[in-house]
């Protein structure tokens, strides 16, 4: 992925877009949602299915483990703000999370 496949959305697409997405909501900046698993390999199998999409879109999300709790924020570093493959990721992650 190069660089201008990234596309930072304006501050009024954000709402709309993330508005599209199950449970997520956007926090300090950054598209966030939290998982919760049945025990930690749960949590940390879902980890790794995510982490390796992450890795094909070379888009990477900031995440937090606790036990079977998962926390994931979403941002673009690149242009320093939410762009269309935080929204992209942020489907992806739900597909995973659904099995």
């Amino acid at each position: 992925m190069s660089e201008e496949d990234y596309r930072k959305l304006t501050e009024k697409e954000i709402p709309q877009q993330v508005a599209k997405l199950d449970g997520w909501k956007v926090v300090n900046g950054k598209v966030n949602k939290s998982f919760e698993f049945d025990d930690f390999v749960q949590a940390f199998g879902f980890m790794t299915k995510v982490a390796m999409e992450a890795e094909k879109m070379n888009h990477h999300p900031e995440w937090f483990n606790v036990y079977n709790r998962v926390r994931i924020d979403l941002m673009t570093h690149d242009v320093n703000g939410i762009s269309n493959y935080d929204i992209k990721l942020a489907k992806v992650i739900d597909r995973i999370a659904k099995g």
